[in-house]
Order: structure tokens, then sequence, then C-alpha cells
């Protein structure tokens, strides 16, 4: 089933050159889901297949998460999304646990798998380091705009947090270079959105988002895929679809 989505208009941290942070009096709320351990959305006795990772290589935690997801039907069969940002790497899913595509990505600046009090709140200049982080959690993709009209995909709207296209904020920062770079390290950079290349956004995130909605599952990196989630092991074989 297709995902009734709207569009709605607000700041994100980092939807650079126009980062500045604000409240956001005129804008239109959307459902969004908090960072917290999710719950699986299993029907008891129901089984779907494995994930599939083609010839992909990921990490024990995407791979353990991915056929968790797939395996119990906790996405409701609609696309999924893993960020690992151990690796500052991003996956999307079919609904059926098919890799569709990879890409790096650009993360918070700050270690940590939780949002500050009133982040979404604060402007940037009244950010501490240590906020600057992307949480851990089960999210809700939701299509936007920020208040200069550009696209965005929330996944929580309250903590103002999204993933949208990279694009240029400070030369200092080195951006773009920073995303071909192959140590995840160097692609801390955000202010705790996550970014993608232009052309990965428009083409994947965007229209799958769009389409059919997606769930999103950000790793953590201090907690374990099960204290964040409830994943587990899985075991069987993929069935064919």
């Amino acid at each position: 089933m297709l995902l009734a989505l709207a569009l709605v208009t607000a700041p994100c941290f980092a939807s650079e050159p126009h980062e500045a942070h604000a409240s956001k009096p005129h804008a239109t709320k959307p459902h969004a889901t908090k960072p917290h351990a999710s719950k699986s959305a299993a029907t008891k006795g129901a089984h779907g297949p494995l994930a599939d990772m083609g010839k992909v290589r990921a990490s024990k935690d995407v791979v353990q998460v991915a056929n968790w997801v797939s395996y119990t039907y906790d996405s409701h069969r609609r696309p999924f999304v893993i960020v690992d940002k151990k690796a500052a790497q991003m996956y999307v899913f079919d609904g059926w646990g098919r890799l569709w595509n990879t890409s790096p990505v650009l993360i918070g600046k700050a270690v940590g798998d939780d949002s500050a009090p009133g982040v979404g709140s604060k402007r940037l200049s009244q950010l501490k380091p240590s906020e600057k982080t992307t949480p851990a959690g089960r999210f809700e993709a939701r299509p936007g705009k920020d208040n200069y009209g550009k696209d965005v995909v929330w996944i929580d709207y309250d903590a103002a947090l999204s993933m949208h296209a990279i694009a240029s904020v400070s030369p200092s920062e080195r951006r773009a270079e920073r995303m071909a770079m192959p140590d995840p390290r160097e692609h801390r950079i955000s202010n705790g959105c996550i970014n993608l290349p232009p052309r990965f956004f428009s083409g994947v995130l965007w229209p799958t988002v769009q389409k059919h909605g997606a769930i999103v599952y950000v790793l953590p990196e201090t907690r374990t895929p099960a204290q964040q989630f409830g994943a587990y092991d899985v075991s069987g074989e993929r069935s064919p679809v």
C-alpha cells in the first residue's frame, strides 16, 4: 500500500548554505517518530525472506538488521533504509529486503546516539559540539521542504533531523571532498542531518520515499542493534519473490 505523505516546510540543521536553524512557527508539523528501540511488527508465525545483499559487503550489524527487518516484516513491507554511522554508508532496500542501492553519507560531527533535549528549537550558533549528533533509531521517512524550498526527507521533525543532498557550507569543510574519502571519520562534518550525494538523493532516496514511503534504521554506535531496535539474529532461507 502506498503511503500518503504530506509535504512540509521547515528548517534543517544541514541544508547548506541555508543552514540557519530557527523555530518552526509557520511549518505544518507532520507525524514524526522519535529515536527509540523499535518493536517487531511481525505477525505471529509469519516470516519473510532474509535480506538479499547481492554482492555488496556490509558490516555485521547492517546484515543483521537487514535480515531482521525483512524476516519479521518490521517495515510492514515498505522499502527500508539502513544508515551505518560507523562506516558512513547508506543502504536502500525494497519491501522484500532486496538491496537497491548504497551510498556514502556525511553525518553529525559528534559521536552519540541521542538527540540533545530541545535541539530542534535551537539556532546553529547555540549548538554545543556535543549536540551535533546523528541520533540512532527507527524512523518513518517523510518528504518535505526546508525553509528555502529545497527537498528534504524528514526522519525526526521535532529534532530538525533530515536527510538531504549535500550542499556547500564553507570551503574549509570540504564536504564534497569528504564524501569521497574512504575513512569514515572524515565523513563526520554535519550538524546532525544526513548528507547524500545529489544524484543519489534525487535519483534513489527521494523517489523511493515519495512513491512508497520508507522506514529508516539509523544504526547505533554506542549501543547494539538489539538494545536499540530489539533486533536479533534470524535464521531461514530467503524465499522466492
